[in-house]
Order: C-alpha cells, then sequence, then structure tokens
C-alpha cells in the first residue's frame, strides 16, 4: 500500500514525506513544482504535474495500490489571496474536488488535509479550540474552510474519511540538514530574519509595536515542522485504526512576540540582525495561539521540537548551509 502526498516538494510535504519515510511508508509524491523543489522531493517515485489533470490523477491510481492521500497541493499567501481570491478558489478548492472525485473513483477512502489556523479568522479567545467559530477574513482561509466543509459532505454521501489538520506558524528545518525553508518570496518571519543575519537584507520589519502584549508587537505560536510533519502521520494512522474523522489544531500552546524571536535569533546566530518598526499591516490579530489538547490526548501527539531556540537553531542550520535554499548545490 501507498501513500499519495500532494505538494510533497514543498515546504511542509517535503518534510512529512520524510516523516511517512522515516516510519516504513512507500511515498508517492504529486507536485507541480510551482512552489516547490525537486530537490525536496525524497521519495522514489516523483510525478511532476497539477492535481487538476484528471488523467495524470487517473495514472497515479491505477499505477500505484494508494490506500490514503495525504493533500498540501495549495496556495497560501494571504496578502495574493485578496488580491487574486479567485486564483486561489482554482488552485485550492477546485484542485481538492477534482482530487477528491478521483479518491472516489478509484475507491480510496482516507485523505489527510493541511489546514490552517486561517480558518478562524480573528479569534474570540486565546488558546484556540477546535469548537470556536470559523470565520476567515481572508480568501485564503476561507478556501481552506471551503474545503474541510467539502470533506465532510463527502464522507457523509461517499464514505470518504478525512482528518484536517489547522497548523499555526511553521518553521525550523530537518535535523540532518536535508531539507528545509525556501519560498520565493519568503514572507515568514524566521526565514527574513536569517537572511538579514546572512547579510541577505539589511534589517527585518517588524509590523507595529502598539499591539496590547507584553513588549508591543505581535504574538505567534511558532511550531517545528517536523512536528507538524509527526502530526500528518499521527493523523493517518489514526484514520487507518479508528476509521474516524476529525479536526485538529497543531501549535506548541506557547506564543512568542516578534521582538522575541528576533532576540533569540541575534543570540543564537550572533549578528545584531538590525531591526526597523513600520506600521501596522492590516488583518494582523495581537495574538495567536493554539489549544493543541485534542491533537495531544487523540493522536497521541507530543512535540519534541518545542522550544523556540530548537525551532531557530534548526532553521540557521538549514540557511547557513544552503543560503541560496535548494539552488544552493545545483
Amino acid at each position: 500500500m501507498s501513500v499519495l502526498v500532494t505538494g510533497g516538494a514543498g515546504y511542509i510535504g517535503s518534510h512529512t514525506v520524510a516523516e511517512l519515510l522515516a516510519s516504513g511508508e512507500d511515498v508517492i509524491v504529486l507536485d507541480n513544482l510551482q512552489k516547490g523543489h525537486s530537490g525536496a522531493v525524497l521519495a522514489d517515485t516523483f510525478y511532476q504535474g497539477d492535481i487538476r489533470d484528471p488523467q495524470l490523477l487517473d495514472q497515479i491510481f491505477t499505477r500505484h495500490d494508494i490506500d490514503a492521500v495525504v493533500h498540501f497541493a495549495a496556495d497560501s499567501l494571504v496578502g495574493e489571496s485578496v488580491q487574486d481570491p479567485l486564483k486561489y478558489y482554482d488552485n485550492n478548492v477546485v484542485a481538492a474536488q477534482r482530487l477528491l472525485s478521483k479518491m472516489k473513483e478509484h475507491n480510496v477512502k482516507r485523505i489527510v488535509f493541511s489546514s490552517t489556523a486561517a480558518t478562524y479568522g480573528e479569534p474570540k479567545r486565546i488558546p484556540i479550540r477546535e469548537t470556536d467559530p470559523t470565520e476567515p477574513t481572508n480568501p485564503y482561509g476561507e478556501t481552506k474552510l471551503a474545503i474541510e466543509k467539502m470533506l465532510k459532505w463527502c464522507e457523509q454521501a461517499y464514505g470518504t474519511k478525512s482528518v484536517s489538520l489547522r497548523y499555526f506558524n511553521a518553521a525550523g528545518a530537518h535535523p540532518d540538514g536535508r531539507i528545509g525553508e525556501d519560498h520565493d518570496p519568503e514572507t515568514h518571519l524566521i526565514p527574513i530574519i536569517l537572511q538579514v543575519a546572512l547579510g541577505q537584507r539589511e534589517h527585518v520589519s517588524i509590523f507595529g509595536d502598539d499591539y496590547p502584549t507584553e513588549d508591543g508587537t505581535c504574538i505567534r505560536d511558532y511550531i517545528h515542522v517536523m512536528d507538524l510533519a509527526n502530526a500528518h502521520w499521527l493523523a493517518l494512522k489514526r484514520l487507518r485504526e479508528t476509521n474516524e474523522s476529525g479536526i485538529y489544531n497543531l501549535g506548541n500552546g506557547t506564543g512568542f512576540s516578534v521582538k522575541q524571536v528576533i532576540e533569540t535569533a541575534r543570540r543564537i546566530t550572533g549578528h545584531p540582525i538590525p531591526a526597523q518598526m513600520g506600521p501596522r499591516r492590516a488583518g494582523d490579530p495581537a495574538v495567536l495561539v493554539a489549544s493543541s489538547g485534542k491533537a495531544k490526548s487523540e493522536l497521541g501527539w507530543k512535540p519534541k521540537y518545542d522550544s523556540l531556540e530548537q525551532i531557530i537553531e534548526s532553521a540557521w542550520n538549514w540557511h547557513r548551509n544552503h543560503p541560496a535554499g535548494y539552488r544552493s548545490h545545483i
């Protein structure tokens, strides 16, 4: 039996492939390399193509004995989703619908879905629980929520079982340094900070220092990418063992402010990392922290890399050795 990982050449997808392979799974990767990197593909079987291509999906499901899908392939930039919502509905919702249709045709009944904390919008309380209202404030979160709802109706109609994982700020890199984070453009805080340490940027921008937090900067819940990867493996295991669908938050349950992240990176890199203050960004909540109690009790999930130092150290190890990302060794 094989697991199909869509978007398995992307950041979180490639680390999940590494975790699945380490757990003895036979993995098939499908990625169009729009955002992913061929150098990040660790599986022996890789199809370069789009999940909206019905012939390609037929070929994959016919050739391989696939019993489950882990679905990452999506666009995920909040700002871009506001500027071009139709792109996000096409690449996220339409693509998921095509994938689920082919799963139905080929009688594949299990899917682990990469969702997001953006489904909650402005949180009503902290920490955020799975039962809290889902009121997305951008098309990215809206499209992910639409897929979650599609999965609910597919279970009712076709018996498709799913686990949706709503995660918070992914960060860090594989401990052996083989794979890591490489986006173009880079929008995530920790890689941007480390690019300053590498001399690739002059400074890091802090968007607002007048939030109702201890130091005035936004607080976010950072989770190591390998802990995320492990949760996908545990979700797959639970689907096989219990045949029960579920939705889970994934975070450390601890928040760190922008200033705390910069200060920790200064200590780890030994670089001054200049920071410049800027105005708030529209739609940035002051605090986003997850309650992951449900994932811990039902999936048996326990983050291993739960300190900010461990997360930044692994990211620094990757970025220092791959200053141009996956292009560093071409």
